[in-house]
């Protein structure tokens, strides 16, 4: 079937959608205005239903077959920065060459304006559409603390799903896992004195600088594995308590970003600071952060903020049907890949267990960049993908 001349009928629709996302701030726990937004197109899109959930995740479905497929894409972005630094309006949703720009035009507005379409496109051509139930979320809250809005929706809202396919940026390649990560703080105490007589006190910070440079050798040392690379950590942020800038810190702070290879978790991670040589059981602590910023719907899912590794073995029905429905989409092999960034999948794959893969039209290093784009001729590709997984599922799970 020549999915991508079936999906040119929307290359307009889907990028003017896109563009009027964009031009919707919707940082995390501020997404209501831009899931009214795609409540309103997946209506305009003859879904069989379009509603959001007491979290504020979007979800729209077709069809009531046995089959049940998840297709997911964030619809919160991060902030701009300076507003200095963009060459355009990062909200405007400016058309240049044919690839629009904006917040969110790569990570992941793309996703949510693909996915209608090519649920959409899936319903109109009818084929196996009694075999399947479609559900896309525009899930809430990503960029804070991954896989928490999904979470809900595949937890409490939508039940029993077979398969979830993510619309992160994979550069129309399709991605089966990732490296996991966690928010780690160390703390130290010490004893304040006035900074005259520095002798009289313990300096926190003294003592944390030690265990930071540990810490930076320790991320030579991290496991490798020959699909998703290497663990690392690198300590991201310091701060430090005293009573004035002339008085001996005696307290200390930093937070390590640690991303987990395959074989390393939580426990793991932990033990490694703690059994640093500079590591002051008695004065220094561990902590794992926690999330409770409540969404935008006000309702808080107190989480910590471990987001585990997920790999799906390249042999998997899910990963195959990925890659026909790819061939089909673009009209040639497709490249089967990872991400450097975490996303989603730690929720439905990482800590579900449901099988997840991803397919998404932007760049993974455009994201969070001040050059946020999308080419709209990979908008196109990505609504055939998403009107050609259902029938490569089917063909994939009979062999």
């Amino acid at each position: 079937m020549p999915y991508k001349k079936l999906a040119e009928k929307y290359r307009n629709d889907c990028a003017q959608f896109l563009r009027e996302m964009i031009k919707i701030p919707s940082e995390s726990s501020q997404e209501e205005k831009v899931a009214h937004r795609i409540v309103e197109e997946m209506k305009k899109a003859g879904f069989d239903k379009a509603w959001t959930d007491d979290y504020g995740n979007v979800i729209g479905q077709i069809g009531h077959g046995p089959i049940r497929v998840v297709y997911d894409g964030h619809i919160d972005t991060v902030g701009i920065g300076n507003l200095s630094n963009w060459p355009h309006d990062p909200y405007e949703g400016k058309v240049e060459n044919g690839t629009i720009y904006g917040r969110g035009a790569s990570d992941n507005k793309a996703a949510s304006a693909v996915q209608v379409y090519g649920a959409k496109l899936f319903k109109e051509l009818g084929k196996d559409l009694d075999q399947f139930t479609i559900f896309v979320v525009g899930s809430v809250q990503e960029e804070d603390c991954d896989g928490l809005g999904l979470r809900y929706a595949l937890e409490n809202s939508i039940g029993k799903v077979d398969f979830v396919c993510m619309g992160e940026c994979t550069n129309l390649n399709v991605y089966r896992g990732h490296r996991g990560r966690m928010e780690i703080n160390v703390v130290a105490k010490g004893k304040s004195c006035h900074g005259s007589a520095p002798e009289r006190g313990v300096n926190a910070i003294y003592k944390m600088t030690k265990l930071i440079a540990e810490i930076e050798k320790l991320n030579d040392r991290l496991k490798d594995d020959p699909f998703l690379g290497k663990g690392t950590c690198a300590v991201t942020h310091i701060s430090c308590e005293t009573p004035s800038l002339c008085a001996v810190p005696d307290g200390c702070r930093i937070h390590i970003d640690r991303r987990l290879t395959h074989g390393e978790d939580k426990e793991l991670a932990v033990k490694q600071i703690r059994e640093l040589p500079s590591f002051d059981h008695e004065t220094m602590k561990v902590e794992i952060l926690t999330y409770t910023t409540p969404s935008y719907k006000k309702k808080v899912l107190e989480t910590e903020k471990y987001y585990p590794t997920w790999v799906l073995p390249e042999e998997h029905p899910l990963v195959q049907a990925g890659a026909k429905a790819a061939e089909r989409a673009l009209g040639r092999k497709t490249g089967i890949s990872k991400w450097v960034f975490s996303t989603n999948g730690i929720a439905s794959m990482g800590q579900l267990g449901i099988p997840s893969i991803g397919f998404g039209p932007a760049r993974e290093e455009d994201a969070h960049s001040t050059n946020d784009c999308v080419k709209v001729d990979d908008l196109v590709t990505s609504i055939a993908f998403y009107a050609a997984l259902p029938a490569a599922i089917l063909e994939a799970r009979k062999k």
